[in-house]
């Protein structure tokens, strides 16, 4: 498992967004995950945790303050802060750190290379991005002049010390203005969280062993959009095999290039053991958004299928996997927030 060398605990309270430090955001010290709660692990105790397959990640929380009253559009809030984010970072960030976080592809002239040193996964035209947003709560509302309020970030490189970059990003994108208004905020702090939205001053970590009782039901909220690709074209369905499928391959992609390398599973098995869930119940609705590029001007499909979906059969082993997608995210454009998926029961 990757444990990265340093560890940064942000201050409570304000704090300044003028050129702030290069802090490296990691930890020398082994945790392991247990009910949900990350606790330290010393001696033999941790020696048998270390073979458990395990996904980190860094969930960070911006808190702004509004200095006019700020909309965020029905359905676009994430898409519309990740515009503005983009350009912003194009403009506070040299010219490499922002190809590596909002445009990162293979590196040229042939090389292969990850950030853990490994081999590159092949056929990728483009690298997943390093980051998702989480701003569905801010969702067709309105945030009144001097009223607080805070966007989720999860950031999946943990080699790199990113969280400057995004600071700095985000204090101007609050100063230019957010929204269809373009209403400025002020960017008043951050802290970093683990999976109980406790404040913590190490990486959250995502345990893939099977559940060690039996699982004959699991039911899914899909509660963003969410589209998934199969077979070259959209899938009507969540069908398990699929939805499996694309969940499994984003966790090892983002794992072999931001992290220690790709996760050590029988794909193949794992997926021939997929192919036995059903999909027993489906109640979906499909939402129509879309976005219009202020930069390009051409207008990109953001819908997709939400609500809960049902699934039978031998669920153990998919289940961390399926809590998981909660944060990671499963599917297309989940950079923009889509394809948040929560595990029910």
């Amino acid at each position: 498992m990757h444990l990265p060398p340093r560890r940064f605990k942000p201050k409570r309270g304000a704090r300044t967004t003028h050129a702030p430090p290069l802090f490296n955001l990691s930890t020398k010290r082994k945790t392991r995950v247990k009910c949900h709660t990350i606790i330290q692990q010393e001696g033999a105790r941790f020696r048998r945790a270390s073979s458990v397959t395990a996904f980190e990640f860094n969930r960070f929380r911006f808190h702004f303050r509004a200095s006019g009253e700020v909309h965020f559009a029905r359905g676009t809030s994430a898409n519309v802060l990740r515009g503005a984010f983009g350009a912003a970072l194009r403009e506070t960030a040299p010219a490499e750190v922002y190809g590596s976080i909002f445009e990162p592809r293979p590196p040229a002239g042939g090389a292969t290379g990850t950030a853990s040193g490994g081999p590159a996964p092949s056929g990728l035209a483009e690298w997943p991005r390093p980051f998702l947003f989480r701003a569905a709560h801010l969702d067709g509302v309105g945030v009144p002049a001097g009223t607080a309020f805070f966007l989720d970030v999860h950031v999946f490189d943990l080699r790199s010390p990113l969280l400057p970059h995004f600071e700095r990003a985000f204090a101007r994108l609050a100063e230019k203005g957010i929204g269809p208004g373009r209403q400025r905020a002020q960017l008043e702090r951050f802290e970093r969280l683990g999976l109980e939205g406790l404040e913590q001053d190490r990486p959250c970590a995502l345990w893939l062993d099977p559940d060690p009782a039996p699982v004959p039901r699991v039911v899914l909220r899909f509660a963003t959009a969410t589209e998934l690709k199969s077979a070259g074209g959209l899938a009507d369905r969540p069908e398990f095999p699929i939805l499996f499928g694309r969940l499994r391959d984003r966790l090892s992609t983002l794992r072999a290039l931001y992290g220690p390398g790709p996760l050590a599973i029988d794909f193949r098995a794992m997926g021939e053991r997929a192919a036995a869930i059903r999909l027993c119940r489906a109640d979906l609705a499909w939402e129509r958004t879309e976005r219009r590029s202020a930069r390009t001007g051409h207008v990109h499909p953001l819908g997709g299928f939400t609500g809960e979906a049902e699934y039978a059969g031998e669920l153990a082993e998919f289940l961390p996997w399926l809590r998981a997608a909660r944060w990671v995210g499963v599917g297309r454009q989940t950079v923009w927030g889509k394809g948040d998926v929560r595990v029910i029961t």
